[in-house]
């Protein structure tokens, strides 16, 4: 599948990838140059891949209590919040985004891979409530804008008020007089804006936030340098820290999981009923110039003892960092493991999460 804006990113010269049956750009210019732009000034990234699913009407917001974990019905008008979708097991399905964007009507944004499994299950959760899901993604693209700078490029083509504009939180506005849903969220850790827009109107906003960025240090960014921002931030990816074979709280996650909201919901009982995890979600760094990849083996003297699940040279702090799974009496910040490297071992210690922080 391409996104509405794939003829722009083939004119930039952009370097393709498959990412869940989307063909999606993975470099422009260089990881690195690009990593580096989202650190000092703005990056513009194309996320049209990603699910919206929209549920409407008297009890959308009983439903989305019933169907995910986060107490939904308590988000304000504007608002949005980070929540899960989980199995009857307490499993992850999907890792979302939820907007509330007026009394009764929500914006559920989920991950490119998990965007059509989280729709029908959406449908199959709302049966009995008086609520309509409607799926948009087809009709949605999504455009993000991050880094220091973002907050100019985004203000210079916008009415929208961003100093009243909080993080979690959206607004509609026009850009280039196209009407967008501006929310001030993203994954990257830096500040930065995330787009809604029509799907036709796409190829026109990404051209606009283009030309007012020039002159604030944008430049496009591909799903490369996507990658090794949020993992210095210290965010999950499904796949690699989240999946249905595991909870919220083996990934540190348990925040999002409400037990005090009224009523049950999906994968409840088995998150009540829990023990404490195996394996917890750690941060690793290392030395040098080798970086323990996506399912290198992580150990404690000659014992395996975890699994690598996200790692890269950090191109900001210029050292190994990792995130992987290991039993709670090798989570303590300052922990000395090793990581199988390719068959040679290289000392890695453990430390809190996030690697990176912006000021």
């Amino acid at each position: 599948m391409k996104t509405p804006l794939h003829d722009v990113h083939s004119g930039l010269g952009a370097s393709f990838t498959d990412f869940a049956g989307w063909d999606m750009p993975v470099r422009y210019s260089s990881d690195l140059a690009e990593h580096r732009a989202v650190r000092e000034a703005a990056g513009l990234f194309d996320l049209s891949h990603m699910g919206e699913i929209e549920l409407s009407g008297p009890q959308a917001a009983d439903a989305l209590d019933y169907a995910l974990t986060g107490k939904l019905s308590a988000v304000s008008v504007g608002r949005a919040r980070y929540t899960m979708m989980c199995n009857e097991r307490g499993g992850v399905v999907d890792d979302l985004v939820v907007y509330r964007l007026a009394d009764e009507r929500y914006l559920v944004v989920a991950n490119a891979g998990n965007a059509a499994e989280v729709s029908a299950e959406l449908v199959r959760r709302a049966e009995g409530f008086d609520t309509t899901v409607t799926d948009r993604s087809a009709e949605t693209a999504l455009i993000a804008v991050q880094g220091p700078t973002s907050a100019s490029v985004v203000g210079a083509v916008s009415d929208a008020d961003l100093s009243a504009l909080k993080h979690y939180a959206s607004v509609p506005t026009t850009v280039g007089g196209r009407e967008v849903l501006l929310a001030r969220t993203g994954y990257t850790g830096e500040d930065g804006f995330e787009l809604f827009v029509d799907a036709a109107d796409a190829a026109d906003v990404w051209g606009v936030l283009t030309e007012a960025g020039a002159s604030h240090g944008i430049v496009p960014c591909g799903l490369a340098c996507r990658d090794t921002l949020r993992l210095e931030a210290g965010m999950p990816l499904y796949g690699n820290e989240l999946s249905a074979d595991r909870s919220p709280f083996a990934a540190n996650l348990g925040r999002v999981v409400r037990f005090d909201k009224e009523g049950d919901f999906v994968g409840r009982d088995a998150l009540e009923k829990q023990p404490e995890p195996e394996r917890v979600l750690v941060g690793l760094t290392g030395a040098g110039r080798r970086a323990p990849r996506h399912g290198y083996r992580v150990l404690q003297g000659d014992d395996e003892v975890g699994e690598i699940t996200s790692g890269a040279l950090s191109p900001t702090l210029g050292h190994p960092i990792a995130m992987a799974y290991v039993p709670a009496s090798c989570s303590e910040p300052g922990t000395t493991l090793s990581a199988d490297i390719r068959g040679r071992l290289e000392a890695v210690e453990v430390v809190a999460l996030p690697f990176y922080q912006r000021r």
